[in-house]
């Protein structure tokens, strides 16, 4: 796969799913674009002072400012939107500031960043979503159904958008990881089959090639991620 002289955003970059895309994206020949929330992130990023790098600090991608602000310039191949947030919690326990949080997060966020991505691609491109394990499989999203709701959205609208922009040459399609091995997932569920779980690496793999020039007719996609499990 060959991004030389393409320009990717990827929201979330610095995150452990986002650091292996910005990974091989480099090694395709891309340059990246990475907004970021979080500075300790920022800090450990091993792609930071790279010359094919941009790092900008954002507050909120739920807030269209800030995410103009990142598009701002930019004629991007692709836009990558890996950055959203989590959280478990039933429907009982579980009140409207929380459910608006995951909304936001993860829906609104994608939403806003789908619509810049659009308005700034040129006449082709590549956008890729990261939906959930739950968003396709609804009850697999039980005692966590905000977040559910939300990754739902976020696959309801990548299919929509793939339908409103492939005649302009603009693929959309998403994946949908299960819960992937990385090193927070481990300390926080210390007795699973690590094995079982999906690689970043492997799912990195997959938004790769969805976001380059050698795909070109999937669209619509909400490819599952699972690993074996």
């Amino acid at each position: 796969m060959d991004f030389s002289g393409r320009n990717v955003v990827v929201t979330g970059g610095s995150g452990a799913l986002g650091t292996a895309v910005v990974g091989m994206l480099f090694k395709a020949g891309a340059t990246c674009t990475v907004p970021y929330v979080h500075e300790a992130e920022a800090q450990r990023f091993p792609h930071r002072g790279d010359a094919k790098v941009k790092l900008i600090a954002v507050g909120d991608l739920a807030d269209e400012a800030m995410v103009a602000k990142v598009y701002s310039g930019l004629t991007p191949w692709a836009s990558i939107h890996i950055a959203g947030g989590f959280a478990m919690g039933s429907v009982a326990k579980t009140d409207k500031a929380a459910l608006m949080a995951q909304i936001d997060s993860n829906l609104v966020s994608c939403f806003l960043c789908c619509r810049a991505a659009v308005n700034a691609m040129s006449s082709s491109g590549r956008i890729v979503n990261v939906a959930a394990r739950p968003a396709l499989e609804w009850r697999s999203g039980a005692g966590m159904s905000a977040y559910t709701i939300a990754k739902t959205g976020v696959a309801a609208l990548t299919v929509a958008l793939a339908e409103e922009v492939a005649k302009d040459g603009i693929l959309v399609n998403a994946v949908a990881p299960s819960i992937m091995d990385t090193a927070a997932n481990r300390k926080a569920m210390p007795k699973a089959d690590f094995d079982a779980w999906p690689k970043v690496e492997e799912v990195a793999a997959t938004i790769v090639f969805l976001a380059s020039p050698d795909n070109k007719v999937t669209r619509g996609a909400i490819v599952p991620v699972y690993g074996k499990s």
